[in-house]
């Protein structure tokens, strides 16, 4: 009596009726769950939060990083193959040589750029910096590198005071190259893909399909994957020094450099120019990925390059409110660690979006100070600019390789690699395939939203109503959620003073909690299951029962990861609903054995949050039908989840959960399991894997539970 007694005092004691039992929304237009409105995209608020302590941060740190690492498609990181590095076409000038590099990323995937070396005297090893550029020209040809400003443009910059002399007006890419080769750093100035020599792809194209994500190849991904591989280059090179690199880049290339920062700890100083901010996170697909920025922005991902010395610039754009949005966290942080000094910002709000000499002066002493150890201001110099022409690596005297391949060509490569990484599973030693199974437990993690969360994060967000069904029989239907959040999980409890918190059996259905009953009467095989002692729980995941919204979720049109960068796909959605279910069970009503039961399309929903709380679930049973993930060919299809194929499909995310007891409904004709047959009988018990070759039938659920 104890336990109903407990749950009464938590849900209150209130006899209700309505259109239906279940039914607990009155006025629909109250709901408050942000999952109902307008998506966020790339132009919102993101601000930065601290935490609390540097043990937190550390934590959040290495979440996050998994998160990128997901969603660049760089969990686990790609093979890293022969570069096949090419150095020719020396061009002399004062203090200074140019050469013409490329090598490939990936085979047939060819990276382009310049080498500026210093001719000086050199004392030991040289400090190097990595310099992407950003969209600050044209694509094509004679864009990004080799960028040309006209004569007239130039001189204007010259008259607002963004510059001080026509040749760093006119070529301020190659003036920043330039006078770090004067100060004495090797220099590695590489093409984006689809600017100058970087031609085999063209910009924004080529991994905006279905395909593509779900298998998480995007452009974003390829061009870090591109700057992972320049830092090999350039930390392999006999004269340069691997533990005093630098990266900056502006825009677009403030993008790259502060993403490149969080992901590899080589670099050892970061100045990502008028980027870093908490307005826009970056417009173009280069700069987005599905899951990139769910939950986290710019200045976060920034911050995890801390303590190391940080510098930004700011101007009239989306980062002209830095200096008080952001940078005081940034400081913040930076103080935690007892290095607040290692964290700068500069404003120039006088100019527009830009890496004018005034930026790129502060880059200039930034780098002085904390990798040559010379602590004053230094000023641009005067060079001698190169044309572009002689700049390019691919030439009419110097061809591009005949081995080059174009997007489709890279994708065959990312595919057969991942196939060979994930798509087998290593059935013949244990540590192997624990190897295997971290990977996709970690790589499922990030696709749906993240781990179960931990006691006390469950809030009571809308006050529970209480039906009295008969022969002391009792539902109570309430809004739950997560503290701090708006999200809503509505569920509907059914329990009798049988109950003494052992058993809860939760039912996953596509129609929500109004499954439960036949009209107004609860279902006979509910009934038995109560009348035995165990709870029935049922909740309205988001897009069901009371929290359908006129409105389907909507997909950017152009690019998906404009929408899945920043907001979860709706199975992840859906499987956090379910972890909520699971949280209450397990705090609330001390339940000692979880059953899991998913019909129909909520089969998958169930098996999602297998793959999260494999700990608490005691048992799953779900259908499956013949679904597979590589199946879906739309966006807008509610299973629609990138990454899915890439973690294994739906083996994978059978097997990224712990071995417990598995009941799968599907149709043996379309649907094989076989492979998940034999990990169970190779490394647990085969008996707890039940494939049935037919739909669940709800009139024998109870008869097996209660068997």
């Amino acid at each position: 009596m104890w336990r109903i007694g407990f749950i009464i005092c938590f849900f209150g004691n209130i006899v209700w009726s309505a259109d239906h039992p279940t039914k607990l929304i009155s006025d629909p237009t109250q709901l408050k769950d942000p999952r109902l409105g307008k998506p966020i995209d790339y132009n919102g608020y993101f601000p930065f939060r601290v935490p609390k302590n540097l043990d937190a941060w550390e934590k959040r740190k290495a979440d996050l990083k998994l998160q990128m690492q997901v969603a660049l498609g760089l969990w686990p990181m790609p093979a890293k193959t022969s570069l096949n590095l090419v150095i020719r076409g020396k061009i002399e000038r004062r203090g200074y040589t140019i050469e013409h590099v490329h090598f490939e990323s990936l085979p047939g995937h060819f990276v382009t750029g310049n080498l500026y070396r210093p001719t000086g005297e050199m004392k030991g090893k040289y400090p190097a910096i990595l310099s992407p550029h950003g969209h600050w020209s044209p694509e094509g040809p004679g864009g990004g590198r080799l960028q040309q400003i006209s004569k007239e443009k130039a001189e204007q910059e010259l008259k607002i005071k963004a510059e001080d002399r026509l040749d760093g007006a006119q070529y301020p890419l190659q003036a920043r190259c330039a006078n770090l080769a004067m100060m004495g750093f090797v220099v590695f100035h590489y093409d984006m893909v689809g600017y100058a020599d970087s031609q085999a792809i063209k910009h924004r194209t080529s991994f905006t399909d279905v395909d593509a994500e779900l298998r998480l190849q995007n452009f974003m991904g390829l061009q870090t994957w591109n700057s992972i591989r320049a830092l090999d280059f350039l930390t392999g090179l006999a004269d340069v020094d691997p533990q005093r690199i630098g990266v900056t880049g502006a825009s677009g290339g403030g993008t790259q450099t502060f993403i490149l920062c969080a992901l590899d700890d080589r670099p050892a100083v970061a100045f990502p120019a008028v980027m870093v901010s908490t307005g826009m996170q970056g417009g173009c697909v280069c700069e987005n990925a599905s899951y990139l920025r769910i939950g986290t922005s710019n200045v976060e991902m920034a911050a995890m390059f801390a303590p190391k010395p940080l510098a930004m610039s700011a101007a009239n754009d989306w980062t002209k409110e830095m200096e008080t949005k952001g940078f005081p966290e940034l400081q913040q942080l930076y103080e935690m660690y007892g290095k607040k000094e290692h964290v700068q910002l500069q404003a120039w709000l006088q100019f527009g979006h830009n890496y004018n000499q005034h930026a790129r002066e502060s880059m200039y002493s930034w780098f002085n100070k904390h990798l040559l150890k010379k602590d004053h201001l230094v000023k641009e110099q005067p060079f001698v600019p190169v044309s572009p022409a002689e700049l390019q690596v691919f030439t009419a005297k110097t061809p591009r390789p005949k081995t080059e391949v174009d997007a489709t060509g890279v994708r065959k490569v990312l595919t057969a690699w991942n196939d060979q990484v994930v798509g087998t599973i290593p059935l013949e030693e244990s540590k192997k395939f624990e190897s295997y199974q971290h990977v996709l437990q970690n790589g499922w993690k990030v696709l749906l939203g993240g781990e179960l969360p931990p006691s006390g994060t469950l809030d009571i967000k809308i006050p529970p109503k209480s039906v009295n069904l008969a022969d002391e029989t009792m539902m109570h239907v309430a809004g739950l959620g997560r503290k701090g959040s708006n999200e809503l999980t509505l569920s509907a409890g059914v329990f009798s003073k049988a109950f003494r918190g052992e058993k809860v059996c939760i039912i996953l259905h596509p129609d929500g909690k109004k499954a439960l009953f036949d009209e107004d009467k609860l279902q006979p095989i509910y009934q038995k299951m109560v009348a035995a002692g165990y709870a029935v729980l049922s909740p309205d995941v988001i897009q069901t029962g009371e929290l359908v919204s006129s409105k389907p979720f909507p997909i950017n049109k152009q690019f998906a990861g404009y929408t899945y960068g920043y907001n979860q796909p709706l199975l992840a959605q859906r499987v956090q609903d379910v972890l909520n279910m699971l949280v209450f069970s397990r705090d609330i009503l001390k339940a000692k054995e979880i059953t899991l039961v998913g019909f129909g399309e909520a089969g998958l929903w169930a098996l999602g949050a297998r793959a999260l709380a494999p700990d608490l679930i005691s048992e799953t049973i779900v259908d499956l039908s013949d679904f597979h993930f590589a199946k879906i060919n739309d966006f807008t299809h509610p299973a629609m989840l990138p990454g899915a194929v890439k973690y294994g499909d739906v083996s994978g995310m059978i097997l990224a959960g712990k071995f417990g007891k598995l009941t799968i409904h599907r149709d043996p004709a379309k649907q094989s399991l076989t492979s998940v047959a034999n990990a169970f009988e190779r490394f647990q018990k085969k008996e707890n894997l039940i494939l049935a070759d037919f739909p669940i039938k709800e009139k024998e659920l109870a008869d097996r539970l209660l068997r």
